[in-house]
């Protein structure tokens, strides 16, 4: 089977150049295309211009036609699980069904303590995922949800319409950790996102994940194992590095692209790699 390819434009890039990269994943033949979800940017400095995941895929839904699109992923603790679920109902609708809904628990502690939002402990955040996985769930496929959790309480909670897609938009959740996030993986997950780096890593978690679905009675076939993959400026070493994930049981990847001056240049070397990177599933 041909692997999945999207493609990721994360930089505070201008919108132009978002628009232009959009547009060219729908052209060019790629799977989905992903914004990411910072409300600062990130690396030694925090004040350049970013804009917001969800309203950028908003603005993808109605930029493209055929692709399937996402954020790569939404940081949970940025918002409501009530008001997540209704901006992805809404971007699913917008797109005619073609979201992808990823999130993880949210790690960068300098958006939190600028703008007032809780941070806590790893441990908070990945209570406060689980529950909003549940929530989210449900509001997207039961007629009222009532909630008592630690961190999130709903009392017959109406959310209309539901997504387009059914039972809901593939869920996917990024992130490595063994005991709490694979385990949500094997729970609530369509795709397991990993951010890439180290093979032998990535192939001992999909151990890790098998043993998570057989203990909650899952296939673990039944969840895609995809990889933020860097596109760098050779695509030899793409596809070697691509091929010793893909025996190690990838399933798709999406390919974080380098932005500047030259983004044309980007732009070539990703039309080049797709077809040769189908051709190793």
């Amino acid at each position: 089977m041909a692997l999945r390819i999207g493609i990721k434009l994360s930089q505070n890039a201008p919108i132009d150049d978002y628009l232009r990269v959009w547009r060219f994943a729908d052209d060019a033949g790629f799977d989905h295309v992903w914004v990411m979800d910072h409300i600062a940017t990130l690396g030694p400095h925090d004040d350049g211009p970013i804009f917001d995941g969800w309203a950028m895929q908003a603005a993808m839904a109605v930029a493209t036609s055929r692709i399937r699109i996402g954020c790569m992923v939404t940081g949970n603790t940025y918002r409501h699980p009530g008001v997540l679920a209704k901006l992805a109902t809404t971007v699913d609708h917008l797109s005619g069904g073609r979201l992808e809904f990823g999130i993880g628990a949210g790690w960068a502690e300098r958006e939190h303590t600028m703008y007032g939002f809780e941070f806590g402990t790893v441990k908070d955040r990945m209570d406060r995922l689980e529950e909003a996985l549940a929530v989210i769930t449900s509001l997207w496929t039961s007629p009222f949800t009532t909630f008592d959790g630690v961190h999130y309480q709903l009392d017959a909670a109406v959310a209309e319409p539901k997504p387009v897609q059914k039972p809901h938009p593939p869920i996917w959740i990024g992130g490595s950790g063994r005991r709490r996030t694979l385990r949500m993986v094997a729970r609530f997950a369509d795709a397991w996102n990993y951010t890439g780096g180290d093979t032998a890593e990535f192939a001992e978690l999909v151990g890790v994940l098998g043993e998570h679905c057989a203990a909650v009675g899952r296939d673990p076939g039944a969840i895609r194992r995809t990889v933020q993959h860097r596109l760098g400026d050779d695509v030899e070493a793409l596809l070697a590095s691509c091929e010793t994930y893909v025996a190690s049981g990838a399933s798709e990847f999406v390919l974080v692209m380098p932005w500047g001056p030259d983004g044309q240049r980007s732009l070539d070397l990703a039309a080049e790699a797709l077809p040769r990177l189908r051709e190793l599933g």
